[in-house]
């Protein structure tokens, strides 16, 4: 992913709120089935890690980019943001035009 992709993808991220939270259990079949419908809608996913839970964000954020063939846009705190390319069909995105 490009820088210009990154900063446009991160941009779009800070509007959104949190739609798949990990809790205390961490990441199970079903966390990774909600998190794998959100991508298939969404294409762009902000995710956060409930405090006082024993997991790192960072490597939630991997652990789920991995199981989800995704990739980390960014890590924030507790928050990350997944962005997963569609297959075979045009982004939902409003990806900006190159002039």
């Amino acid at each position: 992913m490009l820088n210009k992709q990154r900063n446009f993808l991160r941009a779009l991220g800070n509007e959104m709120q949190p739609i798949v939270i990990v809790g205390k259990s961490g990441i199970n079949e079903n966390l990774l089935e909600q998190l794998d419908q959100a991508l298939t809608a969404r294409e762009l996913v902000k995710c956060r890690v409930l405090p006082h839970t024993p997991f790192d964000t960072r490597e939630i954020a991997e652990e789920l980019a991995l199981k989800t063939n995704s990739e980390i846009v960014q890590v924030v705190g507790r928050n990350m943001l997944l962005y997963r390319k569609p297959t075979g069909k045009e982004s939902k995105l409003p990806w900006p035009t190159e002039d």
